[in-house]
C-alpha cells in the first residue's frame, strides 16, 4: 500500500464549505477522518460551542484528525474575531499507515478548507487554547 492520497468527496466538500460560511458565535469544530479501506476522507463528527479542552476528550488516543476549528478569538483592542483554523492531529504512536495517509491527504484539504494555515499538533495535551493563541496571534 502506497502512501496516496485519500478522496475528498462531494459530501465531505459541502459540509466543509457549509462549516465556513457558517456564522459561528462560538468555538465550533468539523473533525474529518481517513477511512483506511476506502482511502476516503469521512466526516466523523461536528460539535459546537466546544473548548479545545472539551475537544481532546472527543480525538481518539491513537489515530490521526484533521479538525477544522472556528475559534473565538477576543483582541486586545476588543474585537471579536473567528479565524477558521486547520489542526492536524497525529498522535506519535499512530499506525505509520494512517500517518502516510493523512500526510498525504493534507494539502489536498487545506485547498478544500481554504484556511491560511495548518497547525500540526502530536500530543493531544498540547491542544489548548494557550497554544492555539500563541499561533494566531504570530
Amino acid at each position: 500500500m502506497s502512501g496516496q492520497v485519500c478522496d475528498i468527496g462531494d459530501d465531505v466538500k459541502e459540509v466543509l464549505k457549509k462549516f465556513r460560511f457558517q456564522k459561528h458565535s462560538t468555538n465550533s469544530a468539523l473533525i474529518l477522518k481517513v477511512n483506511r479501506e476506502k482511502q476516503l476522507l469521512e466526516v466523523d463528527s461536528e460539535l459546537e460551542d466546544v473548548q479545545l479542552e472539551e475537544l481532546q476528550e472527543t480525538l481518539p488516543g491513537h489515530q490521526p484528525r484533521f479538525i477544522v476549528y472556528s475559534y473565538k478569538l477576543e483582541h486586545d483592542d476588543g474585537r471579536v474575531s473567528f479565524p477558521m483554523c486547520f489542526i492536524f492531529y497525529t498522535p506519535r504512536d499512530a499506525h505509520m499507515e494512517l500517518q502516510v495517509m493523512y500526510a498525504g491527504t493534507q494539502r489536498a484539504l487545506a485547498a478544500a478548507v481554504g484556511a491560511p494555515r495548518l497547525l500540526e499538533v502530536r500530543e493531544i495535551d498540547e491542544l489548548t487554547d494557550e497554544w492555539l493563541k500563541e499561533k494566531l496571534v504570530r
